[in-house]
């Protein structure tokens, strides 16, 4: 995939479009409507000596009726880990239609599940985030 070209240069992306999506193996896909995407360093040389994924993928949104996040960390804390996942996050054209780039994260299974303070005296939203581990990523 290539960047958008005006003029002949190069013109930088902005990180505010994008669409995260899980797949679970099963043939069920889903869209999971995130407000940010944090992701992990990604080394270029692999060490057997270091974890193969140190830092993990973090994906946050507002908190709602949803529990893709919940049931998902719920079952691998019990025990009872679904199959790895795979989480494809795709940065998406000022066109809403173009993809620019996609990151694609092969074997995720969720490592902790957080949500920001409550506050009475304030008004703002409910983050929910779940940090992934994973055993690879495509960058393309």
């Amino acid at each position: 995939m290539t960047s958008v070209v005006n003029d002949g240069e190069r013109q930088p992306f902005t990180g505010c479009n994008f669409r995260v999506e899980i797949d679970e193996g099963n043939g069920r896909r889903f869209e999971v409507g995130c407000s940010e995407v944090v992701f992990p360093t990604l080394g270029a040389v692999h060490d057997p000596w270091l974890p193969s994924a140190a830092e993990p993928l973090l994906l946050r949104r507002a908190a709602t009726a949803g529990e893709e996040f919940h049931a998902w960390w719920a079952k691998a804390r019990s025990g009872r880990a679904p199959q790895r996942r795979t989480v494809t996050i795709s940065l998406i054209g000022d066109d809403r239609a173009s993809t620019l780039m996609r990151w694609r994260f092969r074997d995720v299974r969720p490592v902790s599940l957080h949500y920001s303070p409550l506050n009475a005296m304030g008004n703002a939203l409910l983050i929910e985030s779940i940090e992934l581990a994973f055993e690879g990523v495509e960058i393309g």
